[in-house]
């Protein structure tokens, strides 16, 4: 009977049974290199194919939220301080630290002011989140600008990882951080 019941779901796309992660009624706040659903509400999951027809279309905004570490500002003189090497999908932004699942003023008020910039004010413009493969941060600021009224969210959950699989050019890049 449970294999009826799984051959049945199966054929119709229901992933009751396929080990799906489900959507959570929430933002994700740990773990954030973990599985990731194969869906979000309010956004249009995109494929690598997409993702580079919209890129080389100029028909989305990229942002990368990985998070990233900024110099300190109390180092010792003389210490040599070395950035992380991020290899981005060419012509991205790369917002640090704005897809935790918890935010402070500060670090939601620069990712508002940054969709603001960015997309010239238009909650309509097409704006893509990505990161890695498996990470929940891309997920997390895209459902945090759907939050915000962004009519056009795209999320990209194969991130750089898939664009490199893919062979598709990738650029150094420096992130922005909240002041």
């Amino acid at each position: 009977m449970v294999l009826l019941v799984a051959g049945i779901l199966g054929s119709t796309g229901v992933t009751a049974f396929a080990g799906g992660v489900p959507e959570p009624s929430g933002y994700r706040t740990d773990d954030y290199r973990a599985p990731t659903p194969d869906t979000l509400k309010g956004a249009r999951v995109v494929t690598t194919d997409e993702a580079e027809a919209l890129w080389h279309d100029k028909k989305a905004v990229f942002f990368d939220v990985m998070p990233g570490t900024p110099k300190p500002a109390n180092l010792p003189a003389g210490t040599i301080w070395r950035d992380k090497v991020r290899k981005d999908i060419p012509g991205s932004i790369w917002l640090a630290n704005v897809g935790y699942g918890e935010l402070n003023q500060k670090q939601e008020d620069f990712f508002q002011d940054s969709l603001i910039k960015y997309t010239g004010n238009d909650r309509s413009r097409a704006i893509l989140f990505y990161c890695m493969t498996d990470c929940w941060m891309s997920w997390n600021a895209a459902r945090r600008a759907l939050g915000w009224g962004y009519t056009s969210v795209l999320w990209y959950p194969l991130g750089s990882d898939g664009w490199e699989t893919a062979g598709l050019p990738l650029e150094e890049k420096r992130p922005l951080f909240a002041p």
